[in-house]
C-alpha cells in the first residue's frame, strides 16, 4: 500500500512537472514585445589573441584611451577568422574592461566585414559559458539532493525567469500599468511555484492565500510610502538611460514600487510554506486539535521564522550598497545626512515594506490554515 502510493504521488508529481515545462517553454516564446534586429551586424564570441596597450595611461585610479586587440572569432558566419578590434577606454571603472591574450570577449562584428581592413568593437568579457555552467550545476545539485522536489524547484526557477523576462517586462515596456503588473505576476508565480512544489493541496492553498494577502498589504504600503518618502523610482539603476532611450512616457515611480513587492515576494512565499507546512503537519499528528489551537500553531511557528527572514532582507538589500555606506562612513557623514540620502531612502522603503509583508504574512497565513487544513483532519 505504502509503494502504492509513493508510486501514485511520483505519477502526480512528474505530470505537474510536466505541465509546468511546457508552460515555462511556452512562456520563453511569447513575443510581447518584439526584441529589435540588428540590421548592421551580429554578436559573436572570440578569442584575445594579442593586445596593445600603448595608448593606455592612468588617471588617479582610472584608465583611459585605447586598447587595440587581435581576436580570433569563435562563432557565426567569421569563425576562424582573426580581426583587429579596438576596446575604448573611458575613466569609468563601472564600465571599463582590460582585456589579456587567452580572454574569452563579446565583439560586435559588422555586416560583410573584412578581417583585412575592418576593426571591430570588443563589448565586454564573454560570459555566457559560465553563467550557464554555474546554472547547470545548481540544478544538478538540487535535484541530486532532492529529487522529484528538486526538478521541481528548478523548473520554478526557469518559469519565474521566464515570466519576469518575457511577460513583466515586455508588458511595463509598453505602458501597461507596473504596479498591476508585477502584483499579477507575483500572484501567478506564487501559485505556480508553491503549488508545483507542494503539490496541489490545502497546504499548498493555505501557503499561496497567506502569499497573496502579504503582498497586497506590501504593495499598498509601497504605494503609499514611496510616495510620502518623495522617492521618484530614479535611484534605480539605469532608469535614466531607459528614459532617454525613447521610453520617455513610462512611470519609473511606479516601476519602483512594483520592484519593491515582487523583489520581496519570495521571501514572503518562503515565510507562508513554512507556516502552512509546520500546521499541515500539526494537523496531521493531532487530527482532534482545534481550529483555534491550530491557529496558535501556525502563530508561534510565524514568530520563530520572522526574525531571521526580516533579516534576510535586511542584509541582502545593505550587501548591494556596501560601498556606499563605506564612502558615507569614510567621509563621516552624519547619521541625518546618512538616512536622508535618497538611495539609502529607496533601500529603507525597500527593507521595511518588504519586512512589513514578512510579519504580516505569519499572521494571514496562520488564520487561512486553521479554516483551509483543518477541514482535511476534522475534530471527532
Amino acid at each position: 500500500m505504502f509503494a502504492f502510493q509513493n508510486k501514485r504521488d511520483f505519477s502526480k508529481d512528474a505530470l505537474i512537472a510536466a505541465i509546468f515545462a511546457v508552460l515555462t517553454l511556452a512562456a520563453f516564446f511569447l513575443d510581447i514585445y518584439p526584441a529589435k534586429q540588428n540590421s548592421e551586424g551580429t554578436k559573436e564570441k572570440a578569442r584575445v589573441v594579442a593586445v596593445d596597450n600603448a595608448n593606455i595611461f592612468s588617471v588617479g585610479l582610472l584608465k583611459q584611451g585605447d586598447q587595440k586587440l587581435e581576436v580570433e572569432i569563435l562563432t557565426g558566419a567569421h569563425k576562424g577568422e582573426i580581426f583587429k578590434a579596438a576596446n575604448v577606454l573611458r575613466a569609468n571603472m563601472e564600465l571599463d574592461k582590460i582585456f589579456a591574450p587567452g580572454d574569452t570577449a563579446l565583439v560586435a562584428v559588422p555586416l560583410n566585414a573584412d578581417p583585412e581592413t575592418d576593426t571591430i568593437n570588443a563589448q565586454d568579457h564573454y560570459r555566457a559559458d559560465y553563467t550557464i555552467f554555474l546554472c547547470g550545476l545548481f540544478a544538478l545539485l538540487l535535484i541530486a539532493f532532492a529529487g522529484m522536489t528538486g526538478f521541481k524547484a528548478v523548473l520554478s526557477v526557469a518559469f519565474c525567469c521566464a515570466v519576469v523576462w518575457k511577460i513583466v517586462v515586455p508588458l511595463c515596456l509598453r505602458g501597461a500599468d507596473p504596479i498591476l503588473v508585477c502584483l499579477v505576476c507575483v500572484c501567478v508565480l506564487s501559485a505556480a511555484i508553491i503549488f508545483l512544489v507542494a503539490g496541489l493541496n490545502r497546504k499548498g492553498l493555505a501557503a499561496f492565500a497567506g502569499t497573496v494577502l502579504g503582498v497586497l498589504s506590501s504593495c499598498l504600503m509601497a504605494w503609499y510610502f514611496a510616495d510620502v518618502f518623495k522617492i521618484n523610482g530614479a535611484v534605480m539603476p539605469y532608469s535614466q538611460a531607459l528614459l532617454y532611450s525613447g521610453f520617455e512616457d513610462l512611470s519609473i515611480a511606479d516601476i519602483y514600487i512594483g520592484a519593491i513587492f515582487l523583489s520581496s515576494s519570495g521571501a514572503v512565499m518562503d515565510l507562508s510554506m513554512d507556516v502552512a507546512a509546520g500546521m499541515s503537519e500539526v494537523s496531521k499528528h493531532s487530527p482532534k486539535i482545534s481550529r483555534r489551537a491550530l491557529i496558535e500553531s501556525g502563530l508561534s511557528i510565524g514568530r520563530s521564522v520572522v526574525g531571521t527572514m526580516a533579516t534576510t532582507l535586511l542584509l541582502a538589500y545593505s550587501g548591494g550598497y556596501l560601498t556606499l555606506m563605506m564612502m558615507f562612513a569614510a567621509q563621516g557623514i552624519p547619521p541625518s545626512d546618512f538616512i536622508n540620502n535618497p538611495y539609502v531612502a529607496s533601500e529603507t522603503v525597500k527593507t521595511i515594506i518588504g519586512s512589513f509583508g514578512l510579519v504580516l504574512v505569519a499572521p494571514f497565513t496562520a488564520i487561512a490554515g486553521g479554516f483551509i487544513i483543518k477541514e482535511k483532519y476534522p475534530s471527532n
